[in-house]
């Protein structure tokens, strides 16, 4: 059996919080059904029995039980932000043409991708039941506005992801909004629920938005150096997708123009050619924009960890700070 200093933090979390995560999984359950359409109910078990962490609707229930919450609503939220977070990687795949998630065929992919886009409408609705329902309307304005954010990292992504001029910057941008959004939205409306001070619910803000953008950053970084086995992801796939993220920016900003030449006939005009990839790669070590870019990711990891230092002293709150080494510790 795990020992508990050797399990992962959010697996010493879920265990924590299984009383809270089981009745969020049975609202899930319960909210995903539809009597007049059933593939609604197909696709969505499909994504939401797919194993994933469930590491947003944690954060939510984690931010307010450290604040002293004692109920009923961050369930609601928690199972919100499930459904927020689902319906925007329905959305994904369809856009990103995925034919494979967590190691599963794609929900576009076993149906189509109509299906794909409506269920991820039907969700993205009945999270906006689930916000009403708390009767509180700061959480309402806390997730609605992350929903608009999230769609519009996504759109800004389409625009920036293959254009050269992109810079670190929007790279940011497109982070907070993709990722970061769902994440800060998370931990700040369980301060909220629980009525903690202002000071600690931008601790929880903080802490969300800066752990966000570290985990993204270590997934744009694993892409060029991890192990498909553990990330489910081949190296070089977002080369061959001819995304822009942190490494290639960085590299691109130091380069020539024979390097930058080649960047632009890679990413901006997608014409790849055997041996691509590993040029790609010898340009990254060359320049060692892939140590800069996992110092940075180490260095949003700690950032996440100093605004839980407003935060009580709770377990939860060094469950916390463990996260935010263990989102890096794939990288260090």
């Amino acid at each position: 059996m795990t020992s508990e200093n050797t399990q992962k933090p959010h697996d010493r979390m879920a265990a924590y919080l299984n009383v809270d995560m089981t009745a969020v999984n049975d609202l899930i359950r319960d909210r995903m059904a539809s009597e007049h359409a059933p593939r609604i109910p197909e696709v969505t078990a499909h994504l939401v029995e797919a194993g994933g962490k469930r590491l947003r609707p944690m954060l939510t229930l984690a931010a307010a039980r450290l604040c002293g919450y004692d109920g009923p609503y961050h369930v609601h939220l928690a199972a919100t932000v499930e459904f927020i977070h689902t319906a925007t990687l329905l959305h994904d795949d369809v856009v990103d043409e995925s034919a494979q998630r967590r190691g599963r065929p794609t929900a576009n992919l076993l149906w189509d991708n109509k299906s794909s886009v409506l269920v991820g409408d039907y969700l993205f609705a009945r999270s906006f039941q689930l916000m009403t329902e708390t009767n509180n309307m700061r959480v309402l304005a806390i997730l609605a506005n992350a929903s608009a954010t999230i769609a519009e990292g996504e759109v800004l992504q389409l625009t920036a992801a293959q254009n050269l001029a992109t810079d670190e910057g929007i790279y940011l941008q497109v982070v907070r909004g993709k990722t970061a959004a769902l994440f800060s939205a998370a931990t700040q409306v369980g301060g909220v629920i629980a009525a903690a001070p202002d000071a600690q619910v931008q601790a929880l803000f903080d802490y969300g938005d800066a752990l966000g953008i570290a985990f993204q950053i270590v997934d744009d970084l694993l892409d060029y150096q991890g192990d498909p086995n553990a990330t489910g992801k081949n190296i070089g796939d977002d080369f061959r997708e001819r995304k822009l993220t942190l490494p290639v920016i960085k590299a691109i900003a130091k380069g020539d123009g024979a390097e930058r030449a080649f960047w632009t006939r890679t990413i901006e005009k997608g014409k790849q050619e055997d041996g691509d990839l590993e040029h790609a790669l010898s340009l990254l070590n060359a320049h060692g924009t892939l140590d800069e870019t996992k110092a940075e990711a180490l260095a949003w990891a700690e950032q996440a960890k100093t605004a839980l230092n407003t935060l009580p002293d709770h377990e939860l709150t060094q469950m916390l700070r463990d996260l935010a080494d263990y989102v890096v510790a794939r990288i260090s």
